[in-house]
């Protein structure tokens, strides 16, 4: 990750090897362009091409020029978003902020094999605008996707019974799309729950594993989305601690809510407060409430993000 953010800010680097305890950074100018990143092309690994393209996407939207993305690894890993959540919950609040980007998955990866691939393409942000999500308005329109790499298809089509049926418990609907393919490296399976509507946008991912049911992978994307429709909010835990940066960045100040804090989204808002002029309010709720108020404390923007080159 050091070495693509290095690529695409001309950065001077120091101590970006393996095992290192320390590292200096430091950025000249940002350049819009075509590249591209395997995560595994030095430890062989499935790291996540989504935590990657999230810190690239930051940057890139504010070069001059347009850039298009090529990366290679993990699409669908444990502990990170999965490339199904950034087009379906992810992009869309983006586009809604001024982010102008699109992204296509060209091949799954799964853990522990990688090898996925996405493309991504994107023009610079012309200002950034605020979100203001605090109480939904109306009911959501749930929908979803159950997919299948090198293992039966009846699989995902077990995750989207037992999930729909979940639902109607609830008096609940939902479009599940099912999807499978030989494509990918590995075999892998995982069923993706999204809300959405006007003021919210929310998804829920479970990923399956050996030993593990179609129906319990089910169960552990709909518990959250319960528990997310419970509480009232407007954007699922993770999307909050997601859009933070952006939304630091915006020109006027952003609220919205979402089910609890979590310590992702405590240490973002950290992170924010040292590098921006930007300051932060977490309220436990419920819902919780996050406040991002540009240009009200800290160092001020990092020059980098004034020194483009198309």
């Amino acid at each position: 990750m050091v070495r693509a953010l290095a690529a695409i800010s001309d950065a001077r680097v120091q101590g970006d090897a393996l095992g290192s305890m320390e590292i200096s950074f430091e950025p000249r100018i940002l350049r819009g362009g075509h590249y591209r990143f395997d995560v595994g092309a030095v430890t062989g690994s499935a790291g996540s091409v989504s935590l990657l393209f999230q810190a690239l996407l930051l940057p890139l939207a504010h070069a001059e020029a347009t850039s298009r993305l090529t990366l290679v690894g993990g699409t669908h890993v444990p502990w990170s978003p999965t490339v199904d959540y950034l087009i379906g919950v992810f992009l869309p609040v983006l586009r809604e902020i001024g982010v102008d980007i699109t992204v296509s998955l060209r091949r799954r990866g799964w853990y522990p094999a990688g090898g996925g691939e996405i493309e991504a393409a994107m023009t610079p942000a012309r200002g950034l605008r605020a979100l203001r999500w605090e109480t939904p308005a109306g009911p959501p329109c749930l929908a979803g996707i159950s997919t299948v790499s090198r293992l039966p298809v009846t699989i995902a089509e077990r995750q989207r019974r037992r999930a729909l049926a979940r639902l109607e418990e609830r008096c609940l609907q939902a479009d599940i799309a099912v999807a499978g393919d030989d494509d990918a490296l590995g075999p892998g399976t995982s069923l993706l729950l999204t809300a959405a509507g006007p003021g919210r946008l929310a998804g829920f991912c479970a990923l399956g594993r050996r030993g593990l049911r179609a129906e319990a992978v089910a169960d552990a994307a709909v518990d959250p989305l319960f528990a997310y429709l419970d509480s009232g909010a407007a954007v699922d835990d993770h999307l909050a601690d997601q859009l933070l940066p952006f939304l630091a960045l915006a020109q006027h100040p952003s609220v919205l809510t979402c089910p609890s804090i979590s310590e992702h989204l405590r240490t973002v808002a950290w992170v924010v407060e040292q590098l921006l002029p930007t300051r932060v309010s977490l309220d436990e709720g419920p819902p919780a409430r996050v406040t991002v108020s540009p240009g009200a404390g800290g160092p001020g923007v990092p020059a980098m993000l004034d020194r483009r080159e198309s």
